[in-house]
Parts: structure tokens; C-alpha cells; sequence
């Protein structure tokens, strides 16, 4: 597959990058030891969600204890008042936000690591026995391949294309670029019930994810005809429904809490495309917002 060159969009804040690794490096001290780690997870934020799926498919409740923190942060920089004694504890004089995905280690009480990708590759290659299951060895490249589809060619460019400070020009090549993506990734999947290899992988969960953010957030701010042309991939769209129905995916999405947290950071009006949902995903009610309504939050 190829990959589409990335879209410009206004960057978000982060916190620092905490970046230690499960088993990889011995001065680190982070073995893998079972019930030792444990996740903070916001599974209506994209990468929390990610690493939920990855640790629900691995079977791993009593490998590494979860903790699920609330749909929108308690604070006004974003961050969670729950996760600022790990961030105090692992960076000197830290003043920014508490953000999640954080994996920690109970035995120091200070955070391993707040980089989601690094968090799921561990969870995959340092507890499950070995089978390699969701991250197959020899797979790494066709999982980033996968990995920057979906974040500059999906996510990257809806976000561009609904962009109301964005020049016409500019929107319509972002959604070319979005609508060129998914044409890719529905002809891939012609005849695949995966995205790579014959199982359920990691690449499987960044595309589901990917796709879930595409319907219950980026939608809002396209027109209806961007979002009738993106449903009209319907082998693309039969996939997200599948996997929606598999524990592991449907298992832990809420998508009232992922529209809470979108309200509660977006202050961008609502298009005609927000009356024009995709995908009935598991426990939602039909979408009834009348077109052109505001997703503000009251």
C-alpha cells in the first residue's frame, strides 16, 4: 500500500514524552514482571483506546491492572488531577498537563511511559507468552506503513478538510488526499478480512480506531456530500463494522463519551456533514442532530 504524504494541521499540546520500555534496556529496571505495571486509560481518546483493544486482545487483566479515568479531564489545561503525582514523581518541577495514555510502575509509583505506540508494542511483545499474536515478528514495517495511512492520510487530512480557518483550495485537497486514502484501504481489504497476515494485529486496531474517530468526530465539521463520497467505500466500512462486533473493539467504545470529550475541547461550528453518520456503531442511538446544529458543548 502506499502512503499518502501527511496534510498540514495546527499541532495540539503534549506533554513530555516519557519514553522508558518494557524489557528492553536493563538499566532501565523495567522487566516484565506481571501485576508490576499499570495503564491510565481514557478509552474516548484515540490512542487510550488503541492500548485498551491491545490489552483487552491480549488477555492481559491479570498481567498489567487498568485504570479507566473519565471521558473529559478534570483540568483546564487538559490534563487529569489523578495522574499529577506520576507526573511530579517522573519530572522534576513538571508544570504541564497530566495527560493519558500513561503505562506506570506501581514498585516506583513514577511513569514508564506516555508514548502509546511504545506502550502497545510492549504489552504485545513482553506478555503474551510469546505468541506474537497482535505484533507479529517481521511486521514492524508493514504496521508503520499502517500506523502513517492512518494518521496523515485519514486523521491528518480530515482534520484539514474540516478546517473553517482553512483556505477552499486547501479543504479540497485535504479531503482529496483523505478520500484517496480510504479508496486505498478499500481496495486493499477486497478479499481480506485483516489488515495484514490472517489474524487480528495491531494494524487491525490503528485502522479501527482511526475509522471510529473519522465517523464520531471528524465527521461534524465536513459537508454532507465529503461524508456521503467517505461512506461510499463500503468494504472499508463492513470491516469497522466487524470488528465492532468483536469484544475486544466494541468491547470499549463509547461513543457518547467520546462525543463529551470532542464538546469539551472543540469550539469549531458543526457542518451538514454531522447529520449524515457512517456507521450505527455499538450503543449508539441513531444520530438525530439536526443538520447544521453546533456540537458545542451548553
Amino acid at each position: 500500500m502506499s502512503v499518502i504524504s501527511p496534510a498540514t494541521h495546527t499541532p495540539v499540546p503534549s506533554a513530555p514524552a516519557f519514553r522508558g520500555r518494557i524489557g528492553r534496556d536493563v538499566r532501565s529496571g523495567h522487566y516484565a514482571v506481571p501485576r508490576r505495571y499499570r495503564l491510565h486509560l481514557s478509552t474516548a481518546d484515540p490512542a487510550c483506546l488503541r492500548i485498551a483493544i491491545t490489552h483487552t486482545l491480549l488477555d492481559l487483566d491479570d498481567a498489567c491492572a487498568v485504570t479507566v479515568l473519565p471521558a473529559v479531564p478534570d483540568r483546564p489545561d487538559g490534563g487529569y488531577t489523578e495522574l499529577s503525582p506520576l507526573y511530579d514523581a517522573s519530572a522534576h518541577r513538571y508544570t504541564g498537563p497530566a495527560l493519558a495514555p500513561v503505562l506506570s510502575d506501581d514498585w516506583s509509583g513514577r511513569i514508564v511511559s506516555t508514548h502509546a505506540p511504545d506502550i502497545a508494542r510492549d504489552l504485545a511483545r513482553r506478555f503474551d507468552g510469546g505468541r506474537s499474536t497482535a505484533y507479529p515478528c517481521g511486521a514492524e514495517s508493514e504496521i508503520e506503513a499502517v500506523e502513517r495511512m492512518c494518521a496523515q492520510g485519514i486523521d491528518e487530512a480530515a482534520r484539514s478538510a474540516g478546517s473553517a480557518d482553512a483556505e477552499p483550495a486547501a479543504r479540497a485537497e485535504a479531503l482529496g488526499t483523505l478520500l484517496r486514502t480510504l479508496g486505498s484501504l478499500n481496495s486493499w481489504l477486497v478479499d481480506r478480512d485483516h489488515m495484514i497476515r490472517d489474524r487480528i494485529t495491531v494494524a487491525d486496531v490503528e485502522l479501527w480506531v482511526t475509522l471510529v474517530q473519522l465517523d464520531t468526530v471528524h465527521r461534524h465539521h465536513l459537508d454532507a456530500e465529503a461524508v456521503r463520497d467517505i461512506a461510499a467505500y463500503e468494504i472499508l466500512w463492513a470491516y469497522a463494522r466487524r470488528l465492532a462486533g468483536h469484544p475486544a473493539f466494541g468491547g470499549h467504545l463509547d461513543v457518547d463519551a467520546i462525543a463529551r470529550r470532542h464538546r469539551a475541547h472543540c469550539r469549531a461550528p458543526a457542518a451538514t456533514g454531522t447529520a449524515v453518520p457512517i456507521v450505527t456503531w455499538p450503543g449508539r442511538a441513531p444520530d438525530r442532530t439536526p443538520s447544521g446544529a453546533s456540537t458545542e458543548g451548553p
